[in-house]
């Protein structure tokens, strides 16, 4: 089983940047796919970004293109996402998520969550 907490998120202006970890606890992180997902108010859970266990394979959703960036350090049980470009339509809150899946994609096929951080962008 995996612990995951989410940090970095907060308050930026339009433009600008942040960089989001999520750290593991439990056993067996480098064997997860993990993906980033977000949800802004009355909106369901998007998907973001994912990474594969090794850091190979890396995959993007259409909006979040060219301006985030996945990435994971297995020897630190995190992954990250750097977030440039921010613009109002990004502010949600932002989840990572861990799955046993090799090329996990959408939500159901996750199995372990983190609480979230808030991502609040001003215009």
């Amino acid at each position: 089983q995996v612990q995951l907490v989410e940090s970095g998120g907060g308050l930026v202006q339009a433009g600008g940047s942040l960089r989001l970890s999520c750290a593991a606890s439990g056993r067996g992180f480098s064997t997860y796919t993990m993906g980033w997902f977000r949800q802004a108010p009355g909106k369901e859970r998007d998907f973001v970004a994912r990474i594969s266990a090794s850091g190979t394979n890396i995959y993007y959703a259409d909006p979040v293109k060219g301006r985030f960036t996945i990435s994971r350090d297995n020897a630190k049980n995190t992954v990250y996402l750097q977030m440039n470009g921010l613009k109002p339509e990004d502010a949600a809150v932002y989840y990572c998520a861990a799955s046993r899946i090799l090329l996990a994609g959408v939500l159901p096929e996750y199995d372990y969550w983190g609480q979230g951080t808030q991502v609040t962008v001003s215009s």
